[in-house]
């Protein structure tokens, strides 16, 4: 089935069930109780690279299936939304958070609500939606909808198993995180539960992120195998 859509299907059903599959409480205990804590982490490692490389080529290989025509709106959908989701992406991953790995003693400390998790308790998986949701409507394909709504899926159920582990984890200490804190973006601030602690944030991450965003152009290319513009706006440009 090597270059079909069922192919990629496959390989995206794995590496989304997979992830949902071996992070759930009944197969995650007991396979870290037998592993350990990082041997767990390495088994889960290999099965997510594994699968994310057959994403990758079954995607490479999917036929091209025209959904709906790509206009000039769409095409700048991600050069608007992309900024958004590299800051994002960069706060969450340079930030303590208690949803992120590892991050359930967070939640014990004084202040377990800071920096990032005050605008949205799952920073970087919201990196991966608007990235998803973009590229989606910005290439109108049928292997583009199966690869990207396989991964906004996983990112938006991400943050539901996410917070319903925690609070099986964690228990009373998940109470304070909850009600200061909010999966949606700038919820908890619109509702008056936290403030947004910009200082926490921090100016670096936030020109990080921008830097990275400036860097996507350069290596789109080389990642995805195709210019971030089409060739006739290159050529425009030119």
């Amino acid at each position: 089935m090597s270059g079909t859509i069922g192919s990629l299907l496959m390989a995206v059903a794995l590496f989304v069930g997979s992830h949902f599959f071996l992070s759930s409480l009944r197969i995650r205990a007991p396979l870290a109780a037998a592993l350990g804590e990082n041997g767990f982490r390495a088994l889960y490692s290999v099965v997510a690279l594994a699968a994310l490389t057959w994403v990758i080529a079954a995607y490479r290989d999917a036929p091209y299936v025209e959904l709906w025509p790509v206009g000039m709106g769409l095409l700048h959908l991600p050069v608007l939304l992309m900024p958004f989701a590299s800051v994002l992406a960069v706060a969450g991953l340079t930030s303590r958070n208690v949803t992120m790995v590892g991050g359930e003693s967070v939640a014990r400390e004084p202040a377990p609500v800071s920096g990032i998790a005050t605008i949205t308790r799952h920073p970087f998986l919201w990196a991966v939606t608007l990235w998803a949701a973009s590229h989606i409507l910005a290439n109108g394909d049928l292997a583009g909808l199966v690869l990207f709504g396989g991964l906004g899926i996983l990112s938006v159920g991400g943050m539901l198993h996410i917070d319903y582990r925690r609070s099986q984890i964690l228990g009373a200490d998940w109470g304070p995180v909850r009600l200061s804190s909010s999966a949606v973006p700038f919820l908890a601030a619109i509702q008056g539960r936290h403030r947004i602690d910009w200082r926490g944030i921090g100016w670096l991450r936030l020109f990080a992120g921008l830097a990275l965003y400036a860097v996507l152009p350069v290596v789109h290319p080389w990642i995805a195998g195709s210019p971030i513009m089409p060739m006739y706006l290159l050529d425009m440009i030119r």
